[in-house]
């Protein structure tokens, strides 16, 4: 037997009790887990990208964030989908789908995607420390590995506590940058305009990929669908459907106060930087320094980089349960939070303290967008599966998706799979264009983009192919009735196929416990002898009577206990013979006995049954014997 998987977060699993009265009550009690979710989507990251794309072409690209809002909101509510209904996170149900070497690889991806998300969140809490302290980034970025212990110290205090802490964070966030909107004074007529979608140059679909990268994070879902668990109903039909619904109003919420704080930075480098012709002005201090003399307040920057440290800190807590729930997941290996905060942390510390060593802090802002253009490249493998997942009803019954989400998701995946798609083709050409050593890269980097082409080709269209072999077997059966409608049956009338071996009194016991005091039996036994097959019922050899009497004194001992008992003497092939008989008799039930007989024995002995119960359209129990 195996083991069972174990419950994602079981430290916070079903912890939130839900079931209230009235309907606010409830809400608020499922409210919470997309708040965690929100942080992640107006992290650092997505600093470094708004300001880089608000600065370099104005209002043009907001409608790009726009876009990604919405597949945020479409993609988390099929994350929640997931959770809630089979009860499982988007690792385990990876787990369970794939094979060892492919989950292996998806783990491997997981990894990246979270290392990526904690390097724009180490360098975000660094600048803000740096920014509102002068703390050197250096020293910054190592004091960030003490932040491990805030977690440890909330996840021990229950779910409430840190979404309530999570939620003040997210306060402070958007309380700055309103203030930062109030200084700024931003165009509306211009703003509008930004809504139309653009692309100016290729430089605008990098920027535009990763604002797709920081806006819809791959580690989001898998943490998502592990977080919704974390809340205590009845899984009913009724209830999940509630549930459902209570968390796409979470997820609604808490992802278009994401946007508006994204919205918020973008169009606060347009009205600054961009239309004071500061084009180029994509790191994070830079922007911090030149608040104060374009809007003419001293309390600007301070606003800007109390923002960044709250949303690097708030950031820092959801990226360490999804690096749990990932690795949980896939490799069902569970160490203490702080020893794995610890592990992510390191693997984010070392690029950063490797380049502001031998490359100088400025390159933090290209270390920033780097960071998201990563994350939009793995988004196609945590949402290919997702979409297989909650589309397959075989694990989400009557609550999988249907067409139109179903055609909303896969345009979804297309659009991003596709920008990634083009965005690697152009920047490996590049590469190779001005490398003085074109062969290393054909050797490295060009396997490696062919290597996730075809996993990503796998992961796609292997659940079509199994979806088709195994469904078109399914459909060919009848839906399966309720069972409520059905009553203990009383068999009127039971044939009893007798073939004087030791198992015929187990199937005579098992006919017997089927029965009522008014039911009638019939005993059926065929003699297989060369005559009985050339001759039949004029046979009269020696074996047809001693057949036929021992038929017989099954019956009278059936009889002297109450039963109402008759026989069937049948000649030649049983596989005939016995449908005939139960047919004349018109029995209700055939109770048949098997041997359990292997190799050669089955071709002769196994058969009988398979052909009887084919032939007859009554119920059909089979006694096997003991040994």
């Amino acid at each position: 037997m195996t083991d069972p998987i174990p419950k994602s977060l079981e430290e916070v699993h079903a912890s939130v009790e839900t079931r209230k009265r009235s309907f606010f009550r409830r809400l608020f009690a499922f409210m919470g887990p997309a708040y965690l979710i929100a942080v992640g989507y107006m992290d650092p990251g997505n600093w470094a990208t708004d300001i880089a794309g608000g600065s370099q072409f104005g209002y043009a690209l907001i409608w790009v964030l726009l876009m990604s809002n919405l597949m945020a909101l479409l993609l988390q509510s099929l994350s929640t989908r997931l959770g809630i209904v089979s009860g499982r996170d988007l690792a385990q149900a990876s787990k369970e789908t794939y094979s060892r070497p492919v989950n292996f690889v998806l783990y491997l991806l997981a990894e990246i995607a979270i290392a990526a998300t904690d390097l724009a969140e180490v360098l975000g809490m660094a600048i803000g420390l740096q920014l509102l302290f002068g703390l050197p980034l250096l020293w910054g970025v190592l004091l960030t590995f003490f932040d491990t212990f805030l977690l440890l110290f909330f996840i021990h205090r229950g779910m409430r506590v840190m979404e309530a802490f999570i939620l003040a964070l997210i306060g402070i966030i958007g309380l700055a940058f309103l203030m930062e909107m109030f200084l700024a004074k931003p165009d509306l007529g211009e703003l509008a305009a930004g809504f139309v979608p653009s692309l100016p140059n290729d430089r605008a679909l990098f920027i535009a990929i990763g604002i797709i990268g920081a806006t819809v994070m791959p580690h989001n879902l898998y943490l998502h669908s592990s977080l919704v668990q974390s809340r205590k109903f009845t899984h009913n039909l009724a209830e999940t459907k509630g549930a459902l619904r209570f968390n796409f109003v979470d997820s609604a919420i808490a992802l278009n106060l994401a946007f508006l704080v994204n919205a918020a930075i973008l169009v606060l480098a347009a009205a600054t930087f961009y239309k004071a012709g500061m084009y180029n002005v994509s790191e994070i201090q830079d922007a911090h320094r030149f608040l104060q003399p374009l809007l003419g307040s001293q309390l600007a920057p301070i606003f800007f980089a109390i923002a960044l440290i709250a949303a690097g800190q708030s950031s820092t807590l959801t990226g360490t349960l999804a690096g749990q729930v990932v690795m949980e997941g896939y490799l069902n290996l569970r160490i203490q939070p702080w020893i794995r905060r610890l592990l992510t942390r390191t693997l984010a510390i070392g690029p950063a303290v490797l380049a502001i060593v031998f490359l100088g802090e400025e390159v933090t802002g290209k270390m920033l967008i780097l960071s998201q253009v990563i994350l939009s490249l793995q988004l196609g493998f945590a949402i290919i599966p997702l979409i297989h997942f909650v589309s397959n009803r075989r694990r989400m019954g009557k609550l999988a998706i249907g067409p139109i989400v179903k055609v909303l998701s896969w345009l979804t995946a297309i659009i991003i799979v596709g920008l990634n798609v083009k965005l690697v083709v152009e920047e490996i050409t590049s590469w190779i264009a001005v490398s003085p050593s074109p062969t290393t890269l054909y050797l490295s980097v060009v396997p490696l983009a062919f290597g996730a082409a075809g996993l990503l080709l796998y992961v796609t269209f292997a659940p079509f192919v199994k979806s088709m072999l195994v469904e078109a077997r399914s459909d060919l059966h009848a839906q399966p009735g309720s069972l409520d409608v059905f009553e203990k049956k009383a068999f009127r009338r039971i044939a009893v196929a007798i073939d004087f071996s030791d198992i015929d009194v187990r199937t005579l016991r098992y006919a017997i416990s089927m029965g009522t005091a008014d039911t009638e039996y019939q005993l059926i036994h065929v003699v297989e002898s060369a005559g009985a097959i050339l001759l039949g019922d004029e046979i009269r050899d020696k074996e047809t009577g001693d057949d036929a009497g021992r038929l017989e004194y099954y019956a009278q001992e059936l009889q002297n206990k109450g039963f109402k008992a008759q026989t069937y003497l049948g000649f030649g092939n049983p596989k005939s013979s016995i449908p005939a008989a139960v047919k004349e008799f018109d029995a209700e039930l055939l109770v048949l006995g098997a041997h359990g007989h292997r190799l050669f024995k089955d071709l002769i002995f196994g058969t009988t049954v398979d052909s009887v119960r084919h032939r007859v359209n009554i119920p059909v129990f089979i006694v096997r014997d003991e040994d």
